[in-house]
């Protein structure tokens, strides 16, 4: 079982902070019965689509396993029976013989289908993660970037992880079902003549086992019986379901506390702050979900026990009923010894296939929820409009970029409520452009320029940047490549014209070549270039494999774990191996040392080459070497031009942040000197 490290901390409406002052409340209803029919055929017609052989081998398999245990019960009441009558010798060897045979042929085809079951099924599991993982990234950035597409994820993958809900489960309970419906089957075959086997009527009072006003009754018992003991059964499981948003949260909890230690990074931290005590807390409280005094403790000492216990009730009477019913008609003479033995084993199957059947149909019912917020989440529309103009491969690297008044609001930031007596003081135009990330923006990129993006936290960098690589569309205004609206291009063929490296890259366990070329077949020599141009020639002449050196030791015992300086040099020499014609740099250089910082920005030009560079850094001194400096504050751009008529500028804002940072280094000297 998978433990899901992600934790996310819902609010009380979402069923509160794990198992401590949870609100135990219902987060589940049930579907209806034509809502679970719907939903589970298109989860069959999704894995025939996908994994047709799966599908047939499961069916195949279920088929199998219930027919082929009939006829050891028939061959073996065959054989009881000529023991109890005649005893030919050469009958009981064939019968014997052939019930030899068979047993051997149904245990080597048996093993043969559980065989190739078992190989379809190992890739079950990464089926299922691929299929969501797909959906991840074919999703427009602006919707896998909600809180909400994260929290939908996540509470599919807690369902699967922990209580077993989804996909995963509705396979298992179709198998059942199937498996179920075929050991019915048998067993009416195998059970029909125990009710049509009359009585004789030498047996004298006994003959009443022949009257229909006996068997009907006796029969509509034995069916109420089987059906009881399932629901009771699934009624206590219900309960599993109903509460899965308390499940899930206590399995948060566990997977974030219970495995904390293990996390090396964080070792060093949890020591100096003994975190380990508050894990405490969460690991050892009894009250909390799955602990003795929890929520399902309670459940299971009051109606989940209850049923459970009433189900398992009902099943031993409706075993006794069977075999009391079954040995009168024996004893009075309806059938022999081995019919006894055949309908007491048939008509057993029969009552646990259609018992099967019945706590099956219910579970599916049960698990369908799940399964159609699986659905839910692989049927999210894009809304990002996706054009079809190719962008020119253009060997002069000749591309203009223009925002034209440009202006951005999150999505969910707009005033869908009555404002509070605190907010109402402000007046509405005010508080319409405090709801806006950017506004106004209008600007220019000259080719080949290197322009650096500079301002105080959440003045608008990171949005911009965003709307730049057409990870969000404009709410306002518009953003043309040559000319033409951005959304009018091929989304893939736009975003090929940029290199990024994000503030939070992310580098894979894989060798370091593959890294910088994200690929697994690339040009080493360009990868090696490209390493040495971002600072790492000489860390990779240290390496033990070279460019097949594996990052990390996750994969490869002999692979190096890179501190976070060498993490970013081979981020940058991926977006340079990409070599596009925009370069976007978010804080490159945080995690370096001050002398591999001078480096980069020495050999700035020789880097960049003939590439536009645009430059987000809070480090104002590295913006000393940029064409052109915007200045942004409050979603605007304040300020536009080169560091020394910005550092001139006294009632400006880039003159604020210079002086705040200067005044740490040299009071007397700053400028020069940051």
């Amino acid at each position: 079982m998978e433990v899901n490290f992600q934790i996310l901390i819902g609010t009380p409406a979402e069923g509160g902070y794990g198992g401590i002052n949870m609100k135990h409340k219902k987060d589940k209803s049930l579907s209806s019965w034509r809502e679970t029919r719907e939903v589970n055929r298109k989860l069959l017609k999704l894995i025939y689509r996908e994994r047709p052989k799966l599908l047939a081998l499961h069916i195949l398999k279920d088929i199998w396993d219930a027919l082929t245990p009939y006829a050891g019960i028939y061959l073996s009441a065959l054989i009881i029976e000529e023991l109890a009558g005649s005893r030919n010798t050469d009958t009981l060897f064939y019968l014997v013989a052939a019930s030899l045979l068979c047993a051997a042929l149904i245990a080597l085809a048996g093993a043969f289908l559980n065989r190739a079951k078992a190989v379809e099924n190992t890739g079950l599991y990464y089926f299922v993660r691929k299929l969501l993982s797909d959906k991840m990234l074919d999703l427009d950035f602006c919707i896998t970037d909600e809180t909400e597409t994260h929290r939908a994820l996540s509470t599919i993958y807690q369902n699967q992880n922990g209580g077993g809900w989804g996909i995963y489960n509705a396979l298992y309970l179709i198998d059942s079902l199937v498996s179920s419906l075929f050991t019915l089957l048998g067993g009416i075959a195998l059970t029909i003549t125990l009710f049509t086997s009359r009585v004789p009527d030498s047996a004298g009072s006994m003959a009443f086992l022949n009257s229909p006003l006996f068997l009907l009754p006796l029969l509509a018992v034995m069916l109420a019986v089987i059906y009881l003991a399932p629901m009771l059964s699934n009624k206590a499981e219900s309960y599993y379901a109903f509460y899965s948003g308390d499940h899930n949260m206590a399995n948060r909890l566990f997977g974030h506390f219970g495995f904390l230690g293990y996390n090396n990074q964080l070792a060093a931290d949890i020591r100096i702050y003994r975190q380990d005590i508050l894990c405490r807390k969460y690991n050892f409280d009894k009250t909390s979900t799955f602990n003795s005094m929890g929520r399902f403790a309670q459940l299971a000492r009051g109606p989940m026990g209850f049923y459970k216990s009433a189900s398992a009730a009902v099943s031993g009477i409706l075993t006794g009923v069977i075999y009391v019913f079954v040995c009168l008609k024996a004893w009075a003479g309806a059938f022999g010894v081995g019919m006894m033995t055949q309908y007491i084993g048939a008509i057993t199957r029969f009552a646990t296939g259609l018992s099967s059947l019945i706590s099956n149909v219910g579970q599916l019912r049960i698990n369908t929820s799940f399964v159609k917020q699986v659905f839910d989440f692989l049927e999210r529309p894009n809304v990002m409009y996706q054009g079809s103009l190719t962008t020119e491969k253009r060997n002069d690297r000749q591309y203009e970029i223009e925002f034209r008044d440009v202006s951005f609001r999150y999505p969910g930031t707009g005033q869908s409520e009555a404002p509070s007596a605190e907010q109402s003081v402000v007046q509405p135009a005010e508080q319409s452009e405090r709801q806006y990330a950017l506004r106004h923006v209008n600007l220019k990129f000259r080719v080949g320029q290197r322009m650096a993006v500079v301002g105080p936290n959440g003045s608008g960098k990171t949005t911009f940047i965003k709307l730049l690589c057409r990870l969000y569309d404009p709410t306002e205004g518009v953003i043309l490549l040559n000319g033409f609206d951005i959304r009018k291009y091929d989304y893939q063929e736009y975003l090929s014209i940029f290199s990024v490296v994000f503030q939070d890259f992310a580098l894979t366990d894989m060798p370091l070549g593959e890294n910088v070329a994200a690929a697994s077949e690339y040009d080493r020599d360009l990868a090696q270039s490209c390493l040495e141009k971002a600072g790492f020639g000489e860390r990779l002449k240290e390496l033990p494999h070279g460019l097949d050196t594996y990052l990390g030791k996750t994969l490869d015992k002999e692979g190096v774990d890179m501190s976070g300086g060498e993490k970013q040099k081979i981020a940058l020499a991926r977006a340079l191996y990409k070599d596009s014609p925009f370069i976007v740099l978010d804080e490159p250089t945080a995690a370096l040392d001050p002398i591999a910082e001078a480096e980069i920005y020495s050999r700035f030009n020789e880097i960049i080459e003939d590439k536009t560079a645009i430059y987000i850094s809070h480090r104002l001194s590295s913006c000393k070497f940029c064409d052109e400096i915007l200045v942004f504050d409050k979603g605007n751009i304040v300020q536009k031009g080169s560091h020394g008529v910005l550092v001139s500028d006294v009632n400006g804002k880039y003159h604020e942040l210079w002086y705040a940072q200067a005044q740490y280094y040299d009071e007397n000297n700053s400028e020069n000197t940051l």
